[in-house]
């Protein structure tokens, strides 16, 4: 990053009031606005998300999870609500809320100029649903948006030089497989079984002039909660959405595992210290429905609406890891 961004970072409270900054703002309050109509309509309840807990989602990606002493007790501020979203689904079968998230992301994620270390997803979950479901809300939903804005933000849009285009549904879907394969065409190798690093989903974004899924990633690239193929147990339903243009990683989520026995023994696969779960591990003994649901990311929405190079101009208090900004 340069001095002069981290400059500009730390005079927030004067760039803030800059014409583009306004622009950006109005347009994220109708981005929300819409979301939320949106999965209103489809029959979602907004609740309210936690922001710490006992434990919280262990599969982000390198970055670290954050703790506080809560009264004699190890507390994690939520890296992701998805524990807590499996257990509100037991009372309220589809459910949303806009969710706070705090990740120390490695340094060198600011290299990608779309890594915060404070984010809000809108974060949905949907009892008896399947992953396929989940895609296909996911799309609705994304399509609605983008039509929303050229609407209702045409003006703002205009004076960002930014024209966007409703995709066409549904979207191109590869699995992960397929996409390691295009990456090694581009001559980036990607280690099968681990993530596709930051670089490889930019090149793969760049190529795209539509967003795209990538789906059935293996079992050792994500977490625990995410639910093996009956056929083939080593590959997970899931799935990321990627926005076009280089704009990289848009929605992840999947069909979520809720078997105690299954949990335990995925657990002790990946490593987890099974005595931090405690409540958890209770809730699945006494069971839960199969669900499914994703994430998504609204600074990221706002930036690839906006047409932004950097995320941190997508949010008003912006958090860049190793920047001491206001």
């Amino acid at each position: 990053m340069s001095l002069e961004a981290i400059e500009s970072l730390n005079r927030r409270y004067l760039t803030l009031r800059n014409a583009e900054a306004v622009r950006v703002l109005k347009i994220q309050d109708e981005i929300v606005s819409e979301i939320r109509g949106f999965l209103k309509r489809e029959g979602f309840v907004e609740i309210l998300a936690p922001i710490i807990g006992p434990v919280t989602d262990p599969g982000i990606r390198g970055a670290k999870q954050v703790s506080i002493d809560y009264y004699g007790a190890n507390f994690k501020i939520m890296s992701s609500m998805i524990l807590y979203k499996q257990m509100v689904i037991t009372s309220l079968p589809k459910i949303f809320a806009l969710s706070p998230n705090i990740r120390l992301e490695p340094l060198e994620t600011v290299k990608t100029r779309r890594h915060l270390t404070e984010f809000r997803q809108m974060d949905l979950e949907v009892a008896n649903a399947t992953y396929m479901d989940m895609m296909d809300l996911g799309e609705r939903m994304f399509c609605h948006v983008i039509t929303k804005m050229k609407q209702t933000c045409s003006k703002e849009l205009r004076e960002q030089k930014r024209i966007l285009k409703v995709p066409r549904r549904p979207f191109k879907r590869y699995t992960y497989k397929e996409a390691i394969e295009i990456l090694e065409n581009l001559e980036i190798c990607v280690k099968y079984g681990l993530e596709i690093p930051w670089d490889g989903e930019e090149a793969l974004s760049k190529i795209h002039s539509e967003p795209f899924w990538i789906t059935d990633y293996p079992v050792t690239a994500r977490g625990f909660y995410y639910m093996e193929h009956e056929d083939n147990p080593t590959i997970l339903k899931d799935f990321d959405l990627i926005y076009p243009e280089g704009f990289g990683e848009a929605i992840s989520g999947g069909e979520r595992e809720y078997r105690y026995d299954k949990i335990v023994e995925r657990m002790r696969r990946s490593r987890e210290n099974i005595s931090d779960y405690g409540w958890y591990l209770d809730m699945l003994r006494s069971g839960i429905p199969l669900s499914a649901g994703f994430g998504i990311g609204v600074e990221r929405l706002t930036r690839f609406i906006c047409g932004l190079e950097n995320i941190w101009d997508a949010v008003p208090f912006p958090r860049v890891a190793g920047v001491h900004s206001p």
